[in-house]
């Protein structure tokens, strides 16, 4: 039998990659880029997803020394601050997927770059260069993007989300109002999640409804927000000129079935709301958990309906969430209602254990 093929030097793949060659194989893992770059990502590590990269090697103090302690949660004028169960961290995906892809090398797997796979015919993997690979396991960790043959379904959601990703600062004055938290700040249609990272700089990551535009672009949305907010307008004010976005995000899809062969990982197998902070936790529990299926002989089909399962309580939890927290309205009045204790159920509840 040949050795795994995996499809994206992601935290789904490299975590893969890593389980797999400790068990005595050698998979091949394609990256499209050739230098590490930085991706569309929340950085948000929960405590869980530590638990899972220190079992893989990667240690805590390696992503970041400093801790998250703390959740913020910002309506209008309203503030609700809680505890988080355990502490977590932020990480730039950058500093992430440099470790997880070095990890991966030295534990054995091949690590090719600059490798681009365009589309999958009856098993067959066609890259870039016009290569044909025939692998009998294919591990598909390509996150948001969709390969031609293996597409996600197109969302159906009639006000699709548009994602959103903006660097802030550095600044010791940003650093001092976000401090220790993550924060979610709710508006009309969509929120924002400010969390500081590694390197002194805060991640705003945002999720909005196609509508909130309104015809215009993600700068003039982000003028609006800063104007009619003024706790998101007074972070924004270090926002650098440029941003990311990614259109029609599917959040709640999850991969109910595959083909015998293909195990779908990451954003491929189940796309969790983004303000559970738990999309490379998804990421990483998936890639670790198919890896141990492969080394068991548990077929793809059987394990992407387990994995199916394990995701659908995590991912209705956050949905419910999500469309609270795009009502503030709603959610506002409801703030000073809920207990800690009830937060931080919310919180545990919509995490994924790794295997």
């Amino acid at each position: 039998m040949r050795d795994p093929l995996i499809l994206g030097g992601g935290p789904a793949g490299t975590a893969a990659a890593i389980i797999l060659a400790r068990g005595g194989r050698r998979p091949t893992l394609l990256e499209r880029t050739r230098e590490t770059g930085d991706p569309l990502c929340g950085g948000f590590l929960s405590w869980r997803t530590l638990d899972a990269l220190a079992r893989l090697g990667i240690a805590r103090d390696a992503l970041n020394p400093r801790a998250v302690t703390r959740l913020r949660v910002i309506a209008g004028d309203r503030v609700r601050e809680v505890m988080l169960p355990r502490p977590a961290l932020a990480v730039s995906r950058h500093r992430l997927d440099t470790l997880m892809l070095a990890a991966a090398t030295t534990t054995g797997a091949r690590v090719e770059r600059g490798v681009t796979a365009r589309a999958v015919e009856d098993g067959r993997v066609r890259t870039g260069d016009g290569a044909v690979l025939t692998p009998d396991i294919m591990l598909l960790a390509t996150g948001k993007h969709d390969l031609r043959g293996l597409a996600r379904p197109a969302a159906r959601d009639g006000d699709p989300a548009l994602g959103i990703r903006i660097r802030l600062g550095p600044s010791p004055a940003l650093e001092a109002l976000v401090g220790d938290a993550i924060e979610l700040h709710l508006f009309d249609r969509g929120y924002a999640g400010v969390v500081m990272q590694e390197d002194g700089s805060a991640n705003l990551c945002m999720a909005v409804r196609r509508s909130r535009l309104d015809g215009g672009d993600p700068a003039t949305l982000l003028d609006h927000l800063a104007h009619d907010h003024p706790a998101l307008g007074a972070r924004l004010q270090w926002r650098h000129a440029s941003s990311d976005a990614v259109a029609n995000v599917p959040y709640g899809w999850r991969a109910l079935s595959t083909v015998p062969g293909i195990y779908r990982l990451g954003d491929q197998a189940a796309v969790i709301p983004s303000l559970a902070g738990e999309g490379v936790g998804i990421a990483v529990a998936s890639g670790m958990s198919a890896a141990h299926a492969i080394l068991e002989d548990v077929d793809a089909p059987t394990w992407q309906r387990g994995f199916a399962r394990d995701a659908r309580r995590p991912l209705a939890i956050a949905g419910a969430i999500r469309a609270l927290a795009e009502r503030p309205a709603i959610a506002r009045p409801l703030m000073p209602l809920m207990p800690a204790a009830f937060v931080r159920l919310i919180a545990d509840a919509t995490r994924i254990d790794a295997a």
